[in-house]
């Protein structure tokens, strides 16, 4: 564990009351704390609907001023408009995990810079520390911009998005081998960027010296400054049309709608705790150790309890600080549970508390290394979010609809970088492989998952075109397609994901330098729900040697890895490597979980999963226990296969055969189970007494099976041990009567049993 600097603290942010923030916020500053108007019906949306409609300008500002192709192609990036003491009235649908901690920026800077240097109209800050709240790892950039009217802080708006390089030892500003934060890009507390109007070029040239591409840089700093800068202006107009009380009433009022509708939404589903374990593979290089992250979730009336102790503790670069696992619940909770409710996100970050331990990889402390925050123990925290949502949504039948499995686990970050020397030239470029976006969605109760849908924490996602990939950087795609069987198999399947190959430019020379990050390639991030199976493990190899590798001599174009020739290097999970030009890159990055035990899908979807190349026919026997005879579904023989597939899970069992049991007075927890009115779990496809559901009693009575990971089929890794030194198996939990899957996972053998998860029901 990294030691603590002396003063550290002091650049931390954390939620507090309105009152004690008050009171911390220099008296020189006058506050705009009005919105207690009485505002019509009409008047509301109008003005509410302006508010939805600046952000959305503000997002058109900052990507057509953006150079950056992470800004211009993939949508990484975000924007809101605050009020005087920074909660969020209106967000993008962006990435919205850059928005889950913009307010914790504004309340930092609220109480350490009224005060000196002051907050003054014309003023904006620039913050990149992610234990501020001013983005999620250091490459996040924000601009936290005051609005004044007649003198008094009325509210602020904030813009922020990733950079493609902010300085470190490695380009793009990520380094898997960093010990602690002062090997990575340097983080900035809020600095007065903008100065009563003017840009501070000291400033601004001090912020993008730092970076390998400057004029990236600086173009991304004026097109996030005239954003607020823009949004700023119309709201002003607002208020001149409306009113200043108006206007913040309306802002008042929309948080205050969305809070009173998620907490009716919560209201109607279960009182309980649900409880998940997930892991983040690969600590920093070198490491091949497995590092949990523990949730569990308290739902009582109309309030959420996210409680994160016993997480693992702060080590190598696998942390984030609490503005990141704050983010990660948020960009979970938002799509998911408020879906149907307009983001108002300071109403909706009211209805849930943080429970958690001080000195983990979801609450770092300073100095820890955090430049994987985002996609690390963020993303990882939401993924463990999202499977106790979705648990607990699955208990009320009304809400089922909501209900899905998790989508693609986690990105898959490979930066390449070097020097462009096509046309004659020599210029140094840094690329992450944003191809990456387009990952598969997970299955839902009644649908499949969307493939290759995108993201489900960034709505706005895209996958850049590959001929823009192409033309500002020396590779190009051999490929980028669906990948099949990628996809979690499940009673609904998981949305596939894609693969990406490239190599170098028939012009370019030298070697191109790789840095690799990425978890889910032994315990599955996108894992199923309800006895559905994972999706793929995600999957970075260069080959070695190809044949025709730059295509100057090829008739044919690759199709596969086989038609590549050369020799295969498994990349690690957090390592460097590089691309030479007798070299291809591959990334198979995550699709979606799946949905129900993979033998109750229908044998007509599974035929037509095949006839459409999402599923291989070997898949269809051997997962879904689906036999196909020139293209048609062979009854006896699938049945005969599905049959033999499931003694296989527990023999000597005497199955129970699958029908539609008559089972009165029940409450549902999932796809397969049910509680009975005497506090019994039974199954609800044979009708079997599994054992009592207070504590989590039934689970000890399942059936159980640990398998080689590939048993969860094609799309799992072989090799867990190319990786990590634990022990991996495919974890299976059965009822005992017909042996329906209940819950899959590929986890390490010491995994526990989810025998904790409890529901009340009046």
């Amino acid at each position: 564990m990294t030691s603590k600097i002396p003063g550290a603290d002091e650049f931390t942010s954390r939620p507090m009351p309105r009152e004690e923030l008050l009171r911390q916020i220099s008296p020189s500053l006058p506050l705009q704390q009005n919105g207690d108007a009485d505002v019509d019906a009409l008047t509301y949306e109008v003005v509410r609907h302006r508010l939805w409609a600046i952000t959305q300008e503000m997002g058109e500002t900052l990507r057509r001023m953006s150079g950056s192709h992470v800004v211009t192609e993939s949508n990484d990036f975000n924007f809101s408009i605050c009020d005087e003491l920074g909660e969020q009235v209106q967000v993008g649908t962006y990435n919205i995990g850059l928005i889950g901690s913009m307010d914790l920026a504004i309340t930092w800077t609220l109480r350490n810079r009224s005060d000196n240097p002051g907050i003054a109209e014309g003023d904006m800050f620039l913050c990149n520390d992610p234990w501020i709240g001013g983005g999620l790892h250091q490459n996040d950039a924000a601009i936290l911009a005051p609005i004044f009217h007649d003198g008094r802080l009325f509210g602020w708006t904030t813009a922020i998005a990733h950079q493609v390089d902010l300085g470190g030892p490695r380009p793009g500003s990520f380094s898997p081998s960093a010990q602690d934060v002062f090997g990575e890009a340097v983080p900035t507390p809020p600095m007065k960027v903008v100065r009563g109007g003017v840009l501070q070029r000291d400033v601004a040239e001090a912020w993008v010296r730092r970076s390998r591409l400057p004029h990236l840089v600086g173009l991304d700093l004026r097109a996030k400054i005239a954003a607020n800068k823009n949004a700023a202006e119309q709201i002003l107009r607002l208020i001149t049309k409306y009113g200043a009380d108006t206007v913040k009433s309306v802002m008042r009022r929309m948080m205050d709608d969305a809070e009173r509708r998620l907490r009716a939404k919560l209201e109607t589903l279960p009182d309980g705790t649900w409880s998940a374990v997930g892991y983040q593979e690969q600590s920093q290089t070198g490491d091949r150790g497995l590092h949990a992250i523990k949730v569990a979730m308290t739902k009582e009336a109309d309030k959420l309890v996210f409680d994160f102790r016993g997480t693992a503790g702060q080590t190598g670069i696998i942390n984030c600080p609490y503005p990141g696992l704050r983010a990660g619940i948020v960009f979970t909770m938002l799509p998911l549970l408020a879906g149907d409710i307009p983001w108002a996100a300071g109403g909706l970050m009211r209805c849930f508390e943080i429970i958690t331990d001080e000195d983990t990889i979801t609450n770092a402390s300073f100095p820890a290394a955090v430049g994987k925050g985002p996609f690390g123990p963020a993303w990882g925290s939401g993924n463990l979010v999202a499977e106790v949502l979705a648990k607990m949504l699955d208990a009320e039948p009304d809400h089922r609809t909501d209900v899905q499995s998790i989508c693609n686990g986690t990105t898959d970050l490979c930066v390449v970088s070097g020097v462009d020397v096509r046309g004659g030239g020599g210029k140094g470029f840094v690329s992450p492989i944003f191809d990456v976006m387009a990952g598969g969605y997970g299955a839902q109760v009644y649908h499949d998952g969307v493939d290759t849908g995108g993201r489900l924490i960034i709505p706005a996602a895209r996958a850049p075109d590959v001929e823009m990939t192409e033309y500002l950087y020396p590779l190009v795609a051999l490929w980028r397609r669906e990948q099949i069987d990628s996809g979690g198999p499940g009673r609904q399947r998981g949305g596939m994901s894609g693969s990406v190959c490239y190599v170098q430019h028939p012009d370019q020379t030298g070697t191109l330098s790789l840095v690799v990050s990425g978890t889910g390639k032994v315990a599955n991030q996108n894992v199923g729900l309800a006895g559905g199976y994972p999706g793929n493990s995600q999957l970075d190899l260069v080959v070695r040697g190809v044949r025709e590798p730059q295509l100057a001599q090829a008739v044919t174009i690759p199709a596969d890895l086989g038609e590549l020739g050369g020799q295969i290097e498994v990349l690690p999970c957090e390592g460097e490597s590089h691309l030479g030009p007798g070299d291809a890159l591959y990334l198979h990055w995550q699709a979606g979980g799946g949905y129900g035990d993979p033998l109750l899908r229908s044998p007509e979807s599974v035929r037509d999963d095949v006839a459409q190349v999402r599923v291989s026919a070997e898949a269809a026997r051997d997962v879904y226990g689906v036999v196909l005879r020139a293209g048609e579904v062979d009854v006896t023989a699938t049945g005969e296969v599905r049959e033999k597939l499931r003694r296989r899970r527990s023999p000597g069992v005497a199955l129970e055969p699958i029908g539609t049991p008559d089972l009165a007075e029940v409450r549902r927890l999932d796809d397969n189970l049910v509680v009975l009115a005497s506090g019994t779990v039974a199954c609800v496809h044979c009708g079997t007494e599994i054992g009592p559901l207070e504590g989590g009693a039934y689970v000890a009575s399942l059936a159980r099976r640990d398998a080689a990971p590939t048993e969860a089929g094609p799309h799992i890794w072989h090799d867990p041990l190319e990786y990590v030194d634990a022990e991996v198996v495919f974890r299976q939990l059965f009822c005992p009567g017909c042996l329906t899957a209940v819950n899959s996972r590929v986890v390490p053998v010491d995994h526990p049993l989810p025998a904790d998860d409890y529901r009340r029901w009046a």
